[in-house]
């Protein structure tokens, strides 16, 4: 086989003319994804389900992107969230599956309503927008790039997190099955696994798991929106153009840690 034309180093992190699709972009995590591309040239789709004063600011905030709200667990509403960003933006190049939500509860007192809803938001949501976007990829004929924010708690369990440890812990299998099975199609999909995000009034809300998290982490301090958002960069990048199937932790180095 003939060697691959290899891009220029300048050219790794340049999604000039990509579409990107964020979901659960209208704050934290999501919000970071979203800016950091928006720095890289590209159209970026700024998904919200509540937060849409929120998205819509961050939107208007950006050079070339649109705020776009429904809810994942709904096929249909997928569907019109794609077929938006499609005709505003154009065909998606890349897709970051960040939509979620973790409650606690224990598992001996957890609702059973309450338990789909976490299955259903973290892990449904990655499966319905990743079929979407790969049905499209594929007809399309270019490939494309998937990114799932899973969690640290996907491979280590949190307490009063079952659910939340649970949809993680497939949204990681779910990666390497997509990956599998759509690498023919020129689609890679890697995940990446965040430890604690400082967020708005983390300290005052948990100090004693804050405390706990920089005592045990060897880089000593939280993770920021954007140190995840550059570990998607990096995966939906040409730098990481034969990687697919792969789960980049971001954790400050916590899982080094006997506990956390």
């Amino acid at each position: 086989m003939s060697a691959p034309s290899l891009p220029g180093v300048s050219e790794l992190l340049d999604f000039t003319g990509s579409v990107v699709v964020v979901t659960g972009a209208s704050k934290g995590i999501g919000r970071g994804i979203a800016e950091r591309f928006a720095a890289t040239a590209a159209a970026v789709a700024v998904h919200y389900r509540s937060g849409k004063a929120e998205a819509e600011t961050l939107a208007s905030s950006l050079e070339r992107a649109i705020a776009v709200g429904g809810d994942l667990c709904d096929p249909h509403a997928v569907g019109q969230l794609f077929g938006k960003v499609e005709n505003e933006l154009g065909p998606v190049d890349v897709l970051v599956n960040n939509a979620g939500i973790y409650p606690m509860h224990s598992i001996l007192d957890a609702p059973v309503d309450e338990w789909q809803k976490v299955v259903d938001a973290n892990l449904r949501t990655t499966h319905l927008c990743t079929q979407a976007a790969a049905r499209a990829m594929k007809e399309r004929g270019t490939g494309g790039a998937i990114v799932n924010v899973a969690s640290i708690e996907g491979l280590r369990p949190a307490l009063l997190h079952s659910h939340y440890n649970a949809a993680k812990g497939g949204v990681l299998m779910y990666t390497q099955s997509a990956a599998l099975e759509l690498g023919a199609y020129g689609i890679r999909v890697n995940a990446v696994s965040p430890g604690l995000i400082w967020r708005e009034g983390i300290e005052q809300a948990w100090p004693e798991g804050v405390e706990r998290f920089e005592e045990r982490a060897p880089l000593k301090r939280l993770g920021l929106p954007e140190d995840i958002a550059d570990a998607c960069l990096f995966l939906a990048s040409k730098g990481a153009r034969w990687i697919t199937g792969a789960n980049l932790v971001v954790d400050g180095g916590v899982l080094t840690a006997t506990a956390f």
